[in-house]
Order: structure tokens, then C-alpha cells, then sequence
């Protein structure tokens, strides 16, 4: 059995990437058996069964959880199939100060966007394969500190850098491993994400379909990191060149924070 596996496939990324693997798999005659999908609201997983012609297995689960992921570890074990995709795009973040952010819901973008990621890597990629692809969600904010989305564009420094990583390691075995660092995305993110004011300039926006039609020409080329847009990729390139105290204090001064 070849399957694929899409976490945070509710909305936003995720569901795009379920819909762009669907359209792969009848393309390139993939035969891919199904894909299953993971997320907490069950309703919109059942959903994606009427948009794909790939079967759609719903997993209603959350990976901020420890007992899900080893809930969606033990079917695995169980069924033993061959993982052709993992697309690791649950995540959440939270705009605003440090100190008046609720610290547990700040401890919950790690548990989500780093834990779980990691739990899914390390239980999904005994699975996989020679012509596996393994995509995490990254962001724009993974290149550098970001204040007052502190612990947000922390934790998504952590996928870039695990990835990387991954990246050098499954080489090997013919595993490709791309992270996608995407600009601003309007989806359902910002719903949870603001609160307030506090971050208010936004240069562009992208669609959540632009950045997975773009992740999945970058994939077929093996690159270890897509972005989607030409100035998101000039501005990548200035923060490796320019001090931090600097790239920061922009920031700041386009937010109107100093």
C-alpha cells in the first residue's frame, strides 16, 4: 500500500497540498492507494473526499497531543504501507508581546509546530522510501528573530534548521526533504494569529495555492527550501548578509515599534 500523509489538512496549506497531491498522483500515474489526512475538525477532512480523486483516509487527531501521534503511529505499525509523501503543515502562531501573550498558548505553538513535527519525521520516515519526499512548513520568519512574534518565528527556525539537517541525512536513501518558507499567507492562520494591533504592516499577501503550485515545481527540482516570490527571496538573501540588530530594528520601525 503507497499512501501520503498531509497533517493540518483542515485548511490553509495543508488542504492545498492535499488537493496538489491528488492532482500529482493522476498526472504522473503515482498510484498512490490513499492519502490520509490529519487534522482536529473531522467534518472538514470528510470533506476533501468530494474534491479528490485520490481515496482520502481522515485522521481527526490532535498533534499537539502526544497520545494522537502515537494513536497515528500504531496504524502505521499496523498496516505497514509505503509513505511517498509526508507533508508536515499543522502549525499555529500567536502576534503580540511575549509578556502579554497567555504562556500556554505560546507553549502550544511548540508543542504543534516543533514536537509534533518532530514525532511525525521520526515515526513516518521508517516508511519511506527511494523517491520519498518529505515537505515542512516553514515560514519567512524562520530566517530571523521576529519580535513580537517571538516564540512563533523561533519554532519555525527550528523546521528550517531540522530540515537542513534531514535534508544531508536521508540523502542517502534517496529521501528528498524540502522546507517551505512561505511570505504572508491570508488563511485561517491569522484568525488564531491576531489579536491586535501590535503587527499591522503587511508588504503582500499569497495565496495558500501559490505557495504549494510553487513547493511542488521546487520539489520536482530537489531543492532543499522553497519560496514563493521574488522580493520574499531578495529579502532572505539581505538578512544572511545583514546584522541581526539591524534586520530587527526594520522590523520594528515598519510595525511602528520604535
Amino acid at each position: 500500500m503507497k499512501i501520503a500523509i498531509v497533517t493540518g489538512a483542515s485548511s490553509g496549506i495543508g488542504r492545498e497540498f492535499v488537493y496538489a497531491i491528488d492532482r500529482y498522483n493522476v498526472q504522473h500515474g503515482l498510484f498512490l492507494d490513499s492519502i490520509w489526512v490529519v487534522a482536529r475538525r473531522a467534518d472538514r477532512l470528510e470533506e476533501l473526499s468530494k474534491d479528490c480523486r485520490t481515496s482520502i483516509r481522515p485522521f481527526s487527531l490532535d498533534l499537539s497531543n502526544p497520545t494522537c501521534v502515537e494513536s497515528l503511529g500504531a496504524t502505521l505499525a499496523s498496516e505497514t504501507p509505503q509513505v511517498h509523501f509526508l507533508v508536515n503543515a499543522a502549525g499555529f502562531g500567536i502576534f503580540g508581546s511575549f509578556k502579554d501573550n497567555d504562556a500556554k498558548a505560546q507553549l502550544g505553538i511548540i508543542d504543534l509546530n516543533d514536537r509534533s513535527l518532530t514525532a511525525m519525521c521520526s515515526m513516518v520516515i521508517p516508511y519511506m522510501h527511494n523517491g520519498s519526499s518529505l515537505i515542512n512548513i516553514g515560514s519567512n520568519s524562520s530566517w530571523q528573530p521576529v519580535p513580537y512574534m517571538a516564540v512563533y518565528a523561533a519554532s519555525k527556525a527550528y523546521v528550517l534548521s531540522l530540515s537542513r539537517a534531514l535534508e544531508v541525512e536521508l540523502k542517502p536513501q534517496g529521501i528528498h526533504v524540502m522546507c517551505v518558507c512561505p511570505g504572508w499567507i491570508k488563511t485561517e492562520f491569522f484568525d488564531h494569529a491576531v489579536h491586535d494591533d501590535t503587527v499591522k504592516y503587511y508588504d503582500r499577501f499569497y495565496t495558500a495555492r501559490q505557495v504549494v503550485d510553487k513547493a511542488m515545481k521546487d520539489l520536482l527540482r530537489k531543492k532543499p527550501v522553497s519560496i514563493l516570490g521574488f522580493p520574499v527571496r531578495m529579502q532572505v538573501r539581505l538578512v544572511k548578509h545583514l546584522p541581526v540588530g539591524m534586520v530587527m530594528k526594520t522590523w520594528c520601525r515598519q510595525q511602528k515599534k520604535v
